[in-house]
């Protein structure tokens, strides 16, 4: 968890479509806090400082609120779909030393023999991983491998402490040689359906 986590949050008592536009237009972002049995917070958040945490995955908030500290994953990011503008957040409630389970971006690294190309058949992986202590992406090389090369999830190395969610045999990389494109049959019958019949 980066030390730039850390975030004074606002108890709010208004609620509604009216309440929260009030709220994005001071700059600020409402969000509700649940988990772990506990009646569930509605707080407001710094809109700059939370869109700068939430380019990355996965990120998890410490929050100061009303001189408590709370730990908060992010879950959900509602975004308006034209103005790309942060319209609500939902966090969970965790705890230090607690693991959960997130989705984590596989990255490729490498180039594989020449000739031959990658094909990324998933993007993401499910692991259970320490809440403070969650990878920003996970990572597969490539280097040198050769037609017919199938990296599955199994096959990803994980940090410490992390347990593969995923099937094992997600497939996550296929490593294959182009082949030449299929003309098909229509191709090869055109000359035939263009010729004249013979004059009798």
């Amino acid at each position: 968890m980066a030390d730039n986590n850390n975030l004074a949050a606002e108890l709010r008592t208004s609620f509604g479509k009216g309440a929260a536009r009030k709220i994005r237009a001071a700059g600020k972002i409402p969000a509700v806090i649940y988990g772990h049995g506990t009646t569930p917070q509605h707080v407001t958040l710094p809109g700059h400082e939370v869109a700068l945490i939430i380019r990355k995955s996965n990120q998890i908030l410490e929050l100061d609120i009303a001189g408590k500290t709370q730990l908060a994953l992010v879950k959900d990011v509602q975004k308006d779909p034209v103005r790309a503008i942060i319209e609500h957040l939902d966090l969970i409630v965790v705890r230090k030393g607690e693991k959960v389970t997130v989705d984590i971006s596989v990255r490729i690294e490498g180039e594989p023999v020449v000739g031959t190309v990658a094909n990324q058949e998933n993007n993401t992986v499910s692991i259970e991983a320490e809440a403070t202590h969650i990878p920003e992406f996970l990572v597969v090389n490539i280097e040198g491998a050769a037609d017919g090369t199938q990296i599955f999830a199994k096959d990803i190395e994980l940090p410490s402490g992390s347990t593969l969610i995923s099937e094992e045999d997600l497939l996550i990389v296929n490593v294959v040689t182009p082949g030449e494109a299929d003309l098909g049959e229509d191709s090869e019958a055109a000359p035939a359906a263009d010729a004249a019949p013979a004059a009798e």
